[in-house]
């Protein structure tokens, strides 16, 4: 649906995650929060979300330190799972402009910049 009509289709990137089921659930009360059940939603693209959030830890981009930063504080679980929610604000991104998706990791000539020992470039 998303791929046929672009962004238009939901409006908002919190709308394509809510109807995908991948928004974090929120839950406050006195001032505390707690953290919520996952929201129903269309079982066969969150599940696609999620494999592709777990293929993505594996790799090496943005979206792997991203996890990482997750994993230490929330689990591996959760972590996917908050990775699966950036990837679908992602591509809601990518087709609402027509754009395709660039790593911040790799550089124009396909290749990872060169790691020096001492960090510098």
């Amino acid at each position: 649906m998303v791929g046929l009509r672009g962004g238009e289709a939901f409006g908002t990137a919190e709308k394509l995650a809510s109807w995908a089921g991948v928004c974090p659930g929120n839950h406050e009360s006195a001032g505390k929060r707690v953290a919520g059940k996952k929201r129903k939603g269309n079982p066969y693209v969150r599940r696609i979300l999620c494999e592709a959030a777990n293929a993505a830890s594996r790799t090496r981009c943005l979206l792997r330190e991203k996890f990482k930063s997750l994993l230490v504080r929330r689990g591996r679980k959760r972590a996917i799972f908050a990775l699966a929610h950036k990837i679908s604000k992602i591509v809601f991104v990518l087709l609402s402009r027509g754009d395709y998706y660039r790593d911040a990791t790799i550089n124009e000539n396909g290749r990872e910049p060169k790691q020096h020992p001492g960090g510098f470039p």
